[in-house]
């Protein structure tokens, strides 16, 4: 599929010029609102933006002399004018919408620049489902800008994927239009040991020019670290903490700290500007994942910006961790991120710079949302049935499927558990004695049950262990085909027999969420592409979503947005305790362990 390009500054630098000059009127002026300034962090009322083409012609304190008949003026009335807002590292599918659908939920809110890694689809579809992301993103009336996926597997050996990304796939896409850079670089012990494979895309990416996104997981910021840097990732968003954020500003990386619908990390690195005084051009915002029911209530990057605010930072400053920093970083300061000549017009009026509200939103020179209604199309691709048909279970599953055999003879067992940890993506590596029944291990009080269904290449396989921090009662189960990021299916649940009907029940539907209880189905999400994806508004899928977090509530669970501790149980590249299709994961050594250690 192939897409007009926007035009480019040299294209319409002619144009500008005439514009800017008063040869020629502006299509657009926005009148009489203060500039704030991200290059110089100037506050300075009494400007005027003119704009040609969808790029900005010029800043200047009186645009009459570019203005026409047929010139259109948006009165700022005195408000602020600052830059569209930047995500600089997401995931469109954790929003469980296609790209056209998170466009349209999050216009409203004033973000008009993604960088987004499609690395959940291209574990389900591989490189045509990157091209597919791709392709959709490129249709819209804002910027989404594609980098690459870098890691599927995400941990070779430790699990399987529906499809593999290979140096060579890496090296194709980069010669995709829309292609920024590569994806987050997940395989951070690949990295730190220059396996040949990481070492070559990361290669066909500094080749091309683009940016490496960084991923390092691990609390190790000695030699570990050190490597990992050194084979050329960028920046990282998996710090928790003020010590991560220094350490990676030191070493030149760009220090992405993310507010998600679940990951709050925002408050605890911040410090390293607001406290010790680093230079904050090396800090970027962004939020990593954010599903629809956030982001159709509480915001995007405007919630994230806020947020920042609250913990103490500059209110221009946090405007440039989301705007004129992120744009730098992927070396597009002369496209986006500022508001000066050139750049793409897009502009948010806002009449008030630490609650920010979002009255309304331009996006290459055209009124895109007012008071928080998106006012543009944005146009969908025609998802494939190869798309819409990828939850392959091999088998309809029963309640012995979800049995845990105990030791011949034993009363009672030693597990290791899975810890969730609220607000945060690491989980614990916790132990547990758990009764035995007949044989079976049976979850019992904090610990409930997991299992990973393998749904790729229908071999019937189910993966079972032990994870606690939850709070469910009762009989129950919750599943789910978002399981980060091999997407395999992850049931979590209090009964073996509910557990059953969860995983048939996506099975049923083609994927997506559900919640059972007490035999009664209290929520479903259905996600038909990929397992991962709606492609209905935002709205009705955030009303299922938020059916789904009073599900989780009514079960016992009382965690902030704990939909997401669930969607990250398999994800084998964060510490400490992580399950895959090939069993119990120590993401702290990379070595499988046993679910059931012997009683000493």
């Amino acid at each position: 599929m192939t897409h007009a390009p926007f035009p480019s500054w040299p294209d319409t630098a002619a144009q500008l010029i005439e514009v800017a000059t008063g040869r020629t009127p502006a299509d657009t002026v926005i009148k009489g609102g203060v500039w704030v300034n991200v290059h110089t962090r100037e506050i300075l009322p009494g400007y005027d933006i003119a704009v040609a083409s969808g790029r900005i012609a010029c800043v200047v304190p009186d645009a009459a002399h570019c203005t026409g008949p047929e010139t259109q003026i948006i009165e700022a009335q005195g408000r602020y004018m600052i830059p569209g807002l930047c995500d600089g590292h997401m995931h469109i599918e954790s929003g469980m919408l296609t790209p056209a659908e998170f466009a349209r939920a999050v216009i409203p809110h004033g973000t008009t620049s993604m960088f987004t890694d499609p690395h959940e689809i291209a574990n389900v579809l591989g490189l045509e489902g990157v091209r597919m992301m791709h392709d959709e993103a490129l249709m819209q009336p804002v910027n989404i800008f594609t980098q690459m996926p870098s890691c599927a597997p995400s941990a070779p050996g430790m699990e399987t994927t529906g499809f593999e990304i290979t140096a060579e796939d890496v090296a194709e896409a980069m010669q995709w239009p829309g292609i920024i850079g590569l994806g987050e670089m997940m395989n951070f012990p690949g990295v730190s040991n220059a396996d040949p494979k990481m070492l070559a895309e990361i290669a066909a990416t500094q080749n091309a020019g683009k940016t490496v996104g960084g991923h390092y997981a691990s609390p190790d910021l000695g030699p570990a670290f050190a490597g990992y840097v050194a084979g050329g990732p960028a920046d990282d968003h998996e710090g928790t903490c003020q010590a991560d954020a220094i350490a990676r500003m030191r070493q030149g990386m760009r220090s992405m700290i993310r507010l998600g619908s679940a990951w709050y990390d925002v408050e605890t690195q911040i410090t390293a500007i607001t406290e010790k005084g680093l230079d904050p051009r090396n800090m970027i915002l962004c939020t990593d994942d954010s599903h629809s029911g956030t982001l159709v209530n509480d915001g995007h990057m405007n919630r994230v910006v806020r947020h920042a605010i609250d913990c103490g930072c500059d209110p221009i400053v946090a405007l440039q961790m989301a705007t004129i920093n992120t744009a730098t970083h992927f070396g597009l300061e002369r496209e986006i991120g500022s508001l000066t000549p050139g750049r793409r017009a897009d502009v948010i009026l806002t009449s008030d710079l630490k609650t920010l509200p979002i009255e309304t939103v331009i996006a290459r020179g055209q009124i895109v949302a007012e008071n928080g209604a998106c006012l543009v199309d944005c146009p969908h691709y025609n998802w494939p049935d190869t798309a819409r048909q990828t939850v392959r279970m091999g088998k309809m599953l029963a309640a012995d499927d979800f049995a845990i055999p105990a030791p011949t003879g034993a009363n009672a067992v030693r597990a290791n558990v899975i810890g969730v940890v609220e607000n945060q993506a690491p989980t614990k590596a916790l132990q547990f004695e758990l009764p035995v029944t007949e044989g079976r291990v049976q979850a019992t009080g904090e610990v409930c049950q997991i299992a990973l269904v393998e749904r790729h290449r229908a071999t019937g396989s189910v993966t079972n262990a032990f994870v606690s921090g939850f709070g469910y009662d009762g009989p129950m189960a919750m599943a789910s085909t978002v399981a980060h990021d091999s997407h395999h299916m992850i049931v979590v649940g209090t009964d073996a027999d509910h557990m059953a009907m969860a995983a048939n029940r996506l099975g049923e539907v083609g994927g997506g969420i559900v919640i059972f209880k007490d035999g009664i189905e209290l929520a479903l999400v259905e996600l038909p592409i990929a397992g991962l994806m709606s492609d209905s508004p935002a709205t009705e899928v955030a009303a299922k979503a938020d059916q789904m977090m009073r599900a989780m509530r009514d079960c016992g669970c009382s965690l902030n947005n704990a939909y997401m501790q669930h969607s990250l149980l398999a994800l084998v590249v964060i510490p400490e305790l992580r399950i895959s299709d090939l069993g119990l994961v120590d993401v702290r050594s990379f070595e499988f362990i046993p679910v059931i250690e012997p009683l000493s």
